[in-house]
C-alpha cells in the first residue's frame, strides 16, 4: 500500500502537541450539487447507517441522493450566513477560542478544527499539524455523548488517515464527556441567561439528535447518556422532573428511533394545554442546521400550529466563555502527561503572533 508524501524526517526537530477539535461536517454551499457530494459520503459511512452495504447502496444511489439533496439544500440556504455554513465557522470559532485560552495558562498547544464529512477533512487536518511539527495529537470530538455513529466514527476517520501515514504521533482520543461539570455548569448558566431576558417557560425541552432504536439494543451507550447529561442539566437548575423533558430530533427513514420524538411531544404539549416551551439541544456543541432549522425554524412552527403560543429556542454553548473555559479544562485534562508548558514570556509571544495572525486575515 503505497504512503502519502510526507515531511522528510529530520533529527533533533521540536515535536509540538495539538488538539484536533472534530465536528460532523457540512456541504461546501447550500446548493443540490454540494448537499448530494455531502450527503453520498455521510451516508456511505457504515457507522452512520447499519444497513448491508449492498442493500443501502441500492436505496442510497437510487433513491435517496435522487430526491433528499434539493430539498436539504433548501434547508441549509436558510441558516446559511455570509461566512458560510454555521456548524464550520462557529466550529472555527471555538477551535480559535481554545487556541487563545490554553497559550493564555502557558500552553503550548497546536488547535484545529475538522469535519468528519466534507471541509476541512481530517485527513487534510491531519497533514497541516504533521506538517508544522505535531508529533502528538489529541483528538476531541465535539459530540459531548459516545455514540458508535458519531464518536466511534470520528476515530474511523482518524484511522483512515493513519493506515496511509508512515510517521505516526502520538494519539489521544476523548470519548465522552456529557457529564463533566464545567460543561453542566456552562449550559445552566445559559439557560438562566436566557431566562433572566425572556422569563421562564412552563416545559423545558432538551432535544438531543436521535439515533436508531436498534443502536441501543446492541449496545451503544447514548441514550443513557443523554438521559444523564438530562438529569444533571435539571438538577444544576433546580428543575423538579415536571418541568423538564427529554426528546430526540433528526429521525431519518420509517425504523424506529430513539423516543419520544421531538417534534411530536411539542405537538402533544400543546395540544394539553402547556402554553410556552424552551428549548435546547445540549447534544449540539455549534448551532448548525439540526438546530437553527429543524427546531427554531420547524419545531416552533409545528409546536405553534398545535396551539402554543410561546416557543423559544436556547442557542448552543457555540464559544461562549464558559464554553470555552468547560473545553479548555477537558482538553488539560487529556492532555496530562504530555510537554505543553512554555515559559511566560513564549507564552505571551504566541498570543501577540495569533493576534497579529487575526488581525492579517480581517484585513484579506
Amino acid at each position: 500500500m503505497p504512503f502519502r508524501p510526507e515531511p522528510s524526517y529530520s533529527h533533533g526537530s521540536v515535536s509540538r502537541t495539538a488538539v484536533l477539535l472534530v465536528n460532523l461536517g457540512s456541504p461546501d454551499e447550500p446548493t443540490a450539487a454540494a448537499t448530494r457530494r455531502y450527503l453520498a459520503e455521510f451516508l456511505s459511512d457504515s457507522r452512520v447507517v447499519e444497513i448491508p452495504k449492498v442493500v443501502w447502496w441500492l436505496v442510497l444511489h437510487g433513491i435517496v441522493l435522487n430526491t433528499r439533496p434539493a430539498k436539504s439544500a433548501a434547508k441549509y440556504a436558510t441558516v446559511w450566513t455570509p461566512e458560510g455554513s454555521p456548524l464550520v465557522t462557529g466550529t472555527q470559532r471555538l477551535a480559535q477560542r481554545l487556541q487563545e485560552a490554553l497559550n493564555a495558562q502557558g500552553h503550548a498547544v497546536m488547535v484545529k478544527m475538522a469535519m468528519r464529512y466534507g471541509n476541512p477533512a481530517i485527513g487534510r487536518a491531519l497533514d497541516e499539524l504533521r506538517a508544522e511539527g505535531a508529533t502528538r495529537v489529541l483528538v476531541l470530538p465535539l459530540y459531548p455523548q459516545y455514540a458508535a455513529a458519531t464518536t466511534a466514527s470520528v476515530w474511523d476517520g482518524v484511522a483512515h488517515w493513519s493506515s496511509k501515514a508512515r510517521q505516526l504521533p502520538e494519539f489521544r482520543f476523548v470519548n465522552r464527556y456529557g457529564d463533566d461539570p464545567s460543561l453542566v455548569h456552562a449550559l445552566a448558566d445559559s439557560v438562566q441567561r436566557h431566562w433572566a431576558v425572556h422569563g421562564r417557560a412552563e416545559k423545558l425541552v432538551l432535544s438531543f439528535h436521535g439515533l436508531p432504536e436498534r443502536s441501543l439494543h446492541l449496545g451503544d451507550p447514548y441514550h443513557c447518556e443523554c438521559h444523564k447529561a438530562a438529569r444533571l442539566l435539571a438538577e444544576a437548575l433546580g428543575l423538579p422532573k415536571d418541568a423538564w423533558q427529554v426528546t430526540f430530533q433528526s429521525r431519518f427513514g420509517k425504523a424506529q428511533w430513539l423516543r419520544p420524538y421531538t417534534e411530536p411531544t411539542l405537538k402533544e404539549l400543546a395540544a394539553s394545554g402547556v402554553k410556552s416551551v424552551d428549548v435546547i439541544c445540549p447534544g449540539f456543541a455549534v448551532d448548525c442546521l439540526e438546530t437553527l432549522e429543524e427546531i427554531a425554524q420547524e419545531a416552533r412552527e409545528a409546536f405553534l400550529e398545535a396551539g402554543g403560543q410561546s416557543f423559544r429556542y436556547i442557542p448552543c454553548l457555540n464559544d461562549d466563555e464558559l464554553a470555552v473555559q468547560a473545553m479548555t479544562r477537558i482538553a488539560l485534562q487529556h492532555l496530562q502527561g504530555w510537554p505543553t508548558m512554555v515559559s511566560s514570556e513564549t507564552a505571551a509571544e504566541c498570543v501577540h503572533q495569533r493576534q497579529l495572525a487575526l488581525e492579517m486575515g480581517a484585513k484579506d
